[in-house]
């Protein structure tokens, strides 16, 4: 339960640095607005069209009598927009990082040099860093897309779904934000994916502790933009110390005396 407390910390810790470095705040405000925009005009279309989607994916409820049709399609109606507000919470911080590369890279970099040590760089051209970016983005939104199609589901289950299936729901948004957030620090390290997640793994409430309150967070209008970049100076913040006990372990290891041999000669 202490890692759920330290997650926390540090998306407070992000915060409190963007507040301090104005201009960065600033920088990083950017992406976020442009894809806020984006993304306002899709769930308002959303909320426009949900009932008209669910009539025509139910076609056989049309002779049903009062008030199971209303009570059917209003559900689902629900049940759409929904799913779409999470599929919105989940790919907004990867939309947003797709387009505002460039700014985070600098953010987080900034954020390494004002912590002291080294500064890591990948190294790579632009428009490989956004290829790997959208790639990895894409993998990830195949996962949360299984996810949200299995809590879609067991969300009619009694009880369950109005209890169990929401609190998962915002489990499984906090850890692929967190995801989605550390891997602008931890790709400057030359770590792929498949590492990133194995590292999260085994932090699974630290990361929880992190992306949740942060999910819960991007749900206000207009909150996600202001909090972007905080959030990603939290994330350089927990991806450093995620990586510290590693990098001390092969220091240690260089450090390390010789094993002792039997001169023949």
């Amino acid at each position: 339960m202490r890692d759920l407390g330290a997650g926390f910390g540090y998306l407070i810790k992000g915060q409190r640095w963007a507040v301090r470095h104005g201009r960065w705040f600033g920088f990083g405000l950017l992406p976020g607005l442009i894809t806020l925009v984006l993304y306002a005009g899709a769930l308002v279309g959303l909320g426009h069209g949900a009932d008209d989607l669910v009539d025509w994916a139910t076609p056989f409820a049309d002779d049903w009598s009062s008030p199971w049709l209303g009570l059917l399609r209003n559900t689902l109606t629900v049940l759409v927009f929904g799913l779409g507000l999470f599929l919105a919470v989940i790919t907004f911080t990867a939309v947003t990082l797709l387009v505002g590369q460039p700014f985070y890279e600098s953010l987080s970099e900034q954020v390494d040099r004002t912590e002291g040590g080294d500064v890591p760089e990948s190294g790579l051209p632009l428009w490989r860093e956004l290829w790997i970016s959208a790639r990895d983005s894409l993998r990830i939104l195949v996962r949360v897309g299984l996810y949200s199609v299995l809590l879609f589901a067991l969300g009619f289950v009694p009880v369950i779904g109005q209890t169990v299936v929401p609190v998962l729901g915002f489990c499984v948004t906090g850890y692929f934000l967190a995801e989605e957030l550390t891997a602008v620090a931890l790709q400057r390290r030359g770590m792929v994916l498949r590492d990133r997640l194995a590292l999260l793994r085994g932090r699974r409430l630290l990361t929880l502790g992190f992306g949740v309150p942060l999910g819960l967070a991007f749900l206000v209008p207009f909150v996600a933009v202001f909090l972007m970049p905080g959030a990603v100076a939290g994330a350089t913040l927990l991806a450093r110390d995620l990586v510290a006990p590693a990098e001390d372990e092969n220091e240690d290891e260089d450090d390390a005396p010789a094993p002792y041999t039997l001169d023949k000669d």
